[in-house]
């Protein structure tokens, strides 16, 4: 998976707490219309609601922002009075002047790296509850399948496998920032290992930082070293059993071919 770059500052601008884009697009559509139907159509709003938006508009600006017009071929229709015609020219440059803004943030952000790359991670949209960024320590290419470590803040290792031909689509090299995600329904907890060993790729020792009880499963946060935090999704019965309770040393097992890497555009 590659990540292509969105901007990372966003902001609705309201006039008097209540007038937004939709209610200007309202007016703009009835400017170009003259037909407060066709204009409600464009903007979203049934005929009903379009009347209602503009009646606690007028109620804000203590004058008419809409006059019936009358006669013509095509019978009567609505146009702006002066006043609304005002209020959707100034809507106009205030919003250039906000998007202004919004780039001029921007743009300073771009000169703070760590702050940068942070609100680049957490813009990010996906269901994968663990989300851990690092930077590529290894890439081993295989015929079929390539193994890619990513190392971690506090010294830990997520080791991704992936298809070769994935692994070359991507261009992952040592050094690359990464992200590795995972679901928390592939995270196994592991209290005591008795003696056994495990074949999963990942095994992540930590402390058990929440537990987050839900009507049939339950959210388990653990805290590794460095501060990284793990979640998995277990079954009630299985925190029972395990006894599982904040403070708790426990271990964080999910296997390879859980993983799925994203990297940079």
């Amino acid at each position: 998976m590659r990540l292509t770059d969105h901007p990372l500052l966003q902001g609705e601008l309201r006039l008097a707490g209540r007038l937004d884009g939709r209610f200007f697009d309202l007016l703009a559509a009835l400017a170009l219309t003259g037909s407060l139907q066709k204009a409600a159509r464009a903007a979203g709003y049934s005929y009903k609601g379009a009347w209602l938006v503009l009646d606690a508009a007028t109620a804000l600006t203590h004058a008419p922002l809409v006059e019936a017009s009358s006669g013509g071929r095509g019978g009567g229709g609505s146009r702006l009075t002066t006043e609304g015609q005002a209020l959707l020219a100034a809507w106009h440059v205030l919003q250039s002047r906000h998007d202004g803004f919004l780039r001029e943030q921007e743009a300073w952000l771009a000169t703070q790296p760590t702050l940068h790359q942070l609100l680049k991670r957490m813009s990010m949209k996906t269901t994968a509850r663990n989300q851990f960024a690092g930077q590529i320590s290894a890439v081993n290419v295989g015929p079929a399948t390539t193994t890619v470590r990513v190392a971690l803040p506090g010294g830990a290792e997520i080791t991704a496998s992936l298809t070769s031909a994935a692994a070359e689509e991507l261009r992952v090299q040592v050094g690359q920032d990464a992200l590795a995600l995972v679901k928390a329904s592939e995270v196994v907890l592991v209290s005591d290992f008795a003696g056994y060993r495990l074949s999963a790729r990942n095994q992540l020792a930590g402390t058990v930082s929440r537990v987050q009880r839900g009507a049939v499963s339950s959210l388990i946060g653990l805290t590794l070293p460095g501060g990284v935090a793990v979640t998995a999704s277990v079954t009630n019965d299985a925190v029972d059993a395990l006894g599982l309770a904040v403070g708790q040393p426990a271990t964080a097992c999910f296997k390879a071919y859980a993983v799925m890497l994203a990297v940079r555009e």
